[in-house]
């Protein structure tokens, strides 16, 4: 195996360096204990060529330390670059030591240790210009497992949404190492934002936008095709909350229409990573 590379002579790193910890999972049924929040000024693992390709395309220099096996040393070759030219460790490493650095054997080949970007919060008056230029919204609201917080991303980079909004709810997913790795580098594609005391914000927003709120419909009028919300003249900004519990009804409350997705009945509700992706098609615009 050829000698570990580091720029300018620096020691090569065998090991990954002020790493979070897993720490106890937030209330909510929807939360799993990979829902890691990312502490400021730790690094996290982010694994996967797709992933570690859209970093440092759109971001390099989060990248702080690089770990790749020699059978992606040619895809890696631009990558080791920028990391000499940055002064920052890379190196080439066994499959068995990656699974160590990745913590999983589910790494692709390739694992950057990265600085978490802040999720800034949500500005209602810039959301005015989005809605301007027709662009529509996706808003989470208590969506706390990190697998489908990295699914929804990975589908709003596929169809072409620029913004998704997560609310400030106890148990809402935020970025972590689970979510980067099945969101396929979509966290450098989607701008990620996060609402305080998202019923007002929602109040607020109506004035842009149409929002709806995904329920089973009970007891209101109910839109069951979601391409109704894009005829309008103002773009859709749809509210997706937890499997188990839907909607807070505050939340409900604020939205001016309640949007729900019509099946057989033999299964009461989809994934809500699965219901994204169907209303995400419906309201994006690619390109």
């Amino acid at each position: 195996m050829p000698k570990p590379t580091t720029p300018r002579g620096r020691p090569p790193v065998s090991s990954p360096a002020r790493l979070s910890r897993p720490g106890p999972a937030r209330a909510g049924k929807d939360v799993r204990r990979e829902d890691v929040r990312e502490e400021p000024g730790k690094l996290f693992r982010v694994a996967g060529l797709s992933a570690v390709s859209a970093l440092f395309a759109h971001d390099a220099a989060r990248v702080e330390r690089l770990f790749f096996e020699e059978r992606l040393k040619a895809k890696t070759g631009d990558f080791c670059k920028a990391m000499a030219a940055a002064r920052k460790p890379y190196r080439m490493v066994e499959a068995d030591e990656l699974a160590k650095v990745a913590g999983t054997v589910l790494h692709g080949g390739v694992v950057a240790l990265i600085a978490p970007r802040p999720v800034p919060a949500f500005d209602v008056e810039a959301a005015k210009r989005w809605a301007m230029d027709g662009q529509p919204l996706l808003i989470l609201d208590g969506v706390g497992n990190p697998h489908n917080l990295g699914a929804i991303l990975r589908t709003a980079a596929f169809f072409g949404l620029r913004r998704v909004v997560v609310s400030d709810h106890p148990g809402q997913a935020l970025p972590s190492e689970s979510a980067y790795r099945v969101a396929e580098g979509g966290f450098e594609w989607v701008e990620l934002y996060r609402a305080a005391n998202l019923p007002m914000v929602l109040k607020r927003l109506r004035e842009s936008y149409r929002v709806a709120g995904t329920a089973l419909g009970r007891g209101r009028a109910v839109v069951t095709d979601p391409a109704v919300l894009t005829k309008g003249e103002r773009p859709a900004a749809v509210v997706l909350g937890n499997e188990e519990d839907g909607l807070p009804p505050a939340t409900l409350a604020a939205c001016e229409d309640i949007l729900t997705l019509p099946g057989t009945g033999r299964i009461q509700s989809l994934n809500v990573a699965a219901t994204a992706a169907i209303l995400i098609h419906a309201l994006a615009k690619p390109g």
